[in-house]
């Protein structure tokens, strides 16, 4: 079984503050991937200077294979002393791990990363190490499918002091609320905005520190094909069908003429759905042998606008789609279920658009725009043009 190690995070920005104190890095670089959030000192301008600077040391030489010590020497020496209160540091937590769950994690002063496994919230085991007079904690990793790893600023177990909570989110709250809230199916970034929407209720929409909620998890790997318009040559049509619907995965046809060039090669009728569940969004189709069968650029077009919204790091509505338009199922598969997505992009001209403001430029940069936000969430991405 082949796995894959995705991530995401979201925050909150303290209120009248226009930029976050804490800052997420992260990098794949071959079989590792490193996700490091740090906190920064106070809040505003400065916190964030401090958070940047902490977040984009540790995440380089970590995922560069520099030695612990020296990272956290980087660090100290860095960064400037606070006038004020005499220190030069940012808390931080970094994690570090292979497509295979092995590494490493490290925390210093953020609240402890909460461990999710077989569905249910544990601690790491930490042995506690001192670099320069700090403690930093270590912990090895070996995590199994479906994992998770939660790394969080204290904003987190902060939230709802004076508000909603008379004394705070205690972790052990914080960690009883996953237990009944996180599934299986969810991503990292829909874990992410989870917690982090529940921290937003509990300092009722007006956080009192700056709030992040970084996710790592390992999962199965999960192929998608797009098909996206008829290829150029259309006596090789069953060329590029039959290359489309050999590889592994869930299979996404969009556009009526593919849908009927697909449905002619399976020998297979359309059936079309007669409900509008968005009356934005032209209704699905049904092709058996096919997962999802979509109309074309109108419902790429929806389903950008809902990639935008979900790349967002301040966004912090649940990251699942239930509605059953073809743009809301088709971005639930490509945002939520993959790991790994190819389009094949015909770049026939479409007869039935003659006349209309729709060409093959509007369909390539629709597929372009998708394929580098789905590139910024972590999605493995290939663009095959036909």
């Amino acid at each position: 079984m082949e796995l894959y190690l995705e991530s995401g995070y979201t925050s909150l920005n303290k209120k009248g503050e226009e930029l976050c104190g804490d800052k997420v890095e992260s990098t794949r670089d071959g079989e590792y991937t490193t996700v490091a959030l740090a906190d920064g000192l106070g809040s505003g301008v400065k916190a964030n200077i401090l958070a940047t600077l902490t977040s984009k040391i540790l995440c380089t030489m970590v995922s560069n294979g520099i030695e612990l010590e020296e990272c956290i020497s980087a660090v100290i020496q860095t960064l400037p002393v606070c006038k004020t209160r005499g220190v030069a540091y940012a808390t931080f937590s970094v994690v570090n791990a292979n497509k295979q769950g092995g590494g490493c994690l490290f925390e210093f002063d953020n609240p402890a990363a909460i461990y999710v496994h077989e569905g249910k919230c544990v601690d790491f085991d930490r042995t506690a190490r001192n670099y320069f007079g700090k403690t930093v904690y270590v912990s090895d990793l070996n995590l199994a499918k479906d994992d998770c790893i939660i790394l969080m600023s204290d904003g987190v177990i902060h939230a709802g002091i004076g508000k909603a909570l008379n004394l705070g989110w205690l972790r052990t709250d914080v960690m009883d609320y996953l237990n009944r809230t996180i599934k299986p199916s969810m991503s990292a970034r829909c874990v992410a905005c989870l917690l982090a929407g529940a921290c937003n209720d509990l300092y009722i929409n007006e956080p009192g520190d700056d709030t992040t909620v970084a996710a790592i998890k390992i999962r199965e790997v999960a192929p998608v094909s797009v098909m996206v318009g008829p290829p150029v040559d259309k006596t090789r049509d069953d060329f590029y069908i039959e290359r489309f619907l050999s590889h592994k995965g869930k299979k996404v046809v969009c556009g009526g003429t593919s849908s009927q060039i697909v449905a002619r090669y399976l020998r297979q009728e359309i059936k079309s759905a007669l409900h509008f569940p968005d009356k934005d969004v032209p209704p699905i189709g049904c092709i058996k042998g096919v997962d999802l069968t979509t109309e074309g650029v109108l419902t790429l077009r929806k389903l950008l606008e809902l990639s935008e919204k979900y790349i967002s790091d301040s966004d912090i509505t649940p990251k699942y789609f239930t509605k059953r338009d073809g743009a809301s199922m088709l971005a639930n598969i490509l945002f939520e279920e993959a790991t790994h997505i190819r389009f094949f992009v015909g770049q026939s001209i479409n007869s039935a658009h003659q006349g209309l403001p729709i060409d093959i430029t509007m369909k390539l940069k629709l597929v372009e725009a998708l394929a580098k936000n789905l590139k910024a969430i972590g999605k493995t991405v290939e663009v095959q043009y036909d």
